[in-house]
Order: C-alpha cells, then sequence, then structure tokens
C-alpha cells in the first residue's frame, strides 16, 4: 500500500474547540527559582523619588546585569517592578493601555490612585494564578505627587516610603534613619543611590547599576545610572552625605565651645569643699571673694 494510503485512511483529530477554555490554575510552580532585587521609592515635596538596581536573577545564575526596572506608565507615572519580569512588563503593558482608554473616555489624565485601582483590580481577578507581582506607582496628579504599593493578591497601598524587593530589609536600614519629607533633591538622590548600594553588598540577587528617577509636576526623568562598583566603598559609598557632614560638623563645634567655656568658668570659679551636719559639700564660689575665708574658717573648725 502506498504512503498515500496510508495518511488518507488514517483518522483525522478534531478541530480544537474555540473559543479556547480556560487554563487551569496551576497547583504550584514547577521549576522553583529564588529571585530578587531591590526597588525602592519615597516621595517629596518636589515629587517622588524611585530607584532600582539593575540585575535580574534566576536561581543562582545572573540572567541579565543591566535590566530595567523602572518602567514608564506614562508622561507623570513610574512603576517600579519587583517580581517575575514577564508578569510586570505585562501587567504594566496592560495598565498602560488602560490608562490611555479611559484618557481619551474622559479628557484628562488618570491619576495615580485611579492607576492603583485598576491595577489591583486586574490582579485580584487572577488570584491563586501564581503570578508574582509587587509595584510601587510613582506619579504626579491633581492632589500632588503619589505613591501606592499594589501586589499581585490585589493589596494596593498609600505609602510615603517603600522599598521592596530581597533587598529591601537592607534599604529601610538607611531609609528610617535619613528619609525626612522636606529634604532637597540632591539629598533625596544621594540617599536613594546609597540605599540600594548598601542593598547590593548585603543581597547577592541585587547588584549590576543603580538607576535613579524623580517624578516631578511636569513630568519623570531619569537622574542618574551608577554603577555599584564605582560608587566607592563602605567608608566613600555608604558614608554620610554633605549636608548630614555639615549638620555633624555643626554640632561638634557647639559641643567643643561649650566644652570651653565650661572649662573657663571652672579655672575663674574655685570650687572649696565645706562640712555641714550631711558630709562634705562642694560649693562654687564664684566672683564672691567675700565668701572665701568663711569657708576656709569652716572648713578648719
Amino acid at each position: 500500500m502506498a504512503l498515500q494510503d496510508l495518511l488518507r485512511c488514517r483518522p483525522r483529530s478534531p478541530p480544537p474547540p474555540w473559543p479556547l477554555p480556560p487554563c487551569p490554575a496551576p497547583a504550584g510552580t514547577p521549576c522553583p527559582l529564588p529571585h530578587g532585587t531591590t526597588t525602592l521609592a519615597f516621595r517629596l515635596a518636589q515629587g517622588v523619588v524611585a530607584a532600582a538596581d539593575t540585575r535580574s536573577s534566576s536561581g543562582t545564575y545572573v540572567a541579565c546585569p543591566a535590566s530595567r526596572k523602572v518602567l514608564p506608565v506614562h508622561a507623570r507615572l513610574l512603576a517600579t517592578t519587583s517580581g517575575t519580569s514577564a508578569d510586570c512588563t505585562t501587567w504594566l503593558r496592560a495598565l498602560r493601555c488602560q490608562l490611555a482608554l479611559r484618557h481619551q473616555e474622559d479628557g484628562r489624565e488618570p491619576g495615580v490612585a485611579e492607576a492603583a485601582a485598576l491595577l489591583a483590580g486586574g490582579l485580584r481577578a487572577q488570584r491563586g494564578r501564581g503570578l508574582c507581582v509587587a509595584v510601587a506607582l510613582c506619579g504626579w496628579d491633581r492632589a500632588g505627587p503619589g505613591l501606592w504599593y499594589v501586589y499581585s493578591d490585589g493589596t494596593r497601598l498609600p505609602l510615603d516610603v517603600v522599598a521592596v524587593g530581597s533587598g529591601s530589609p537592607y534599604a529601610y536600614g538607611l531609609l528610617d534613619g535619613a528619609y525626612r519629607p522636606d529634604m532637597p533633591p540632591a539629598a533625596a538622590y544621594a540617599l536613594a543611590r546609597r540605599a540600594v548600594a548598601h542593598a547590593t553588598r548585603r543581597d547577592a540577587y541585587s547588584g549590576g547599576c543603580v538607576d535613579v528617577f524623580h517624578v516631578r509636576q511636569s513630568g519623570w526623568v531619569w537622574v542618574s545610572h551608577s554603577d555599584v562598583g564605582e560608587l566607592g566603598g563602605p567608608a566613600r559609598g555608604l558614608g554620610p552625605t554633605e549636608e548630614e557632614e555639615e549638620e555633624e560638623e555643626g554640632a561638634e563645634q557647639t559641643r567643643d565651645q561649650s566644652k570651653a567655656a565650661r572649662t573657663r568658668l571652672e579655672r575663674h570659679s574655685p570650687v572649696c569643699t565645706s562640712l555641714n551636719r550631711h558630709g562634705p559639700v562642694e560649693t562654687d564660689l564664684g566672683h564672691d571673694e567675700a565668701a572665701w575665708p568663711r569657708l576656709h574658717q569652716h572648713k578648719d573648725v
């Protein structure tokens, strides 16, 4: 029998149904791979500062040393991404489309809180399907600077300071002690770089470079792109900023002046010991020289 006769006699498989049935929820991650990152953001009076490292890890391997973890959504809205890169990119692309449609329908730019609500609602509908998305939305709207944290289970929180990823505990260690809402932008940029650089030295899954962004009323700007290795050692890269050094120098000068004043006072104001019924008492005589003989006479008794 010829080959074409065999192919003609073989039963054909039925066509697949359309539309395709939904995929069942996965019971668990088939290939669990530890991954980590360090992203942070904090609000200022002049906007929102966001920073992140550039290392994408897949288990014990560095998948990409120069990935972008701070992604633009529109002209005045950025998103820091932490989690699975594919999930974060897909959902931010969907959010970008939804915000563009809202802008066309309403004739106005959606706010940061509205964007967080749209993203959290979409993620909540897919809860339990193994998504890993942790996003900090940084933007400026009619209410001023805004910062919202959105997680893959639908959680959304308005915050002033947020750090996400495996290096976030180390970043919080610097942010909790140095962050101020009224700090100037230059000091805020230095703090963001120091916090991410410190996390890269303590967290094996973070590294590469540090990207710093600033969302202003006029739009977001890319402030700097610094290599972690070029930021210097712990004494230089993680030391105090110029503003903190000036404050420390001023406090040290004040302490020195106070110490010198006390020394001069002790030199010109002798202290004599007198006796009473409770025991010896040190008395500061000051400049009252008339009291000195009486106390000396009392001491000799």
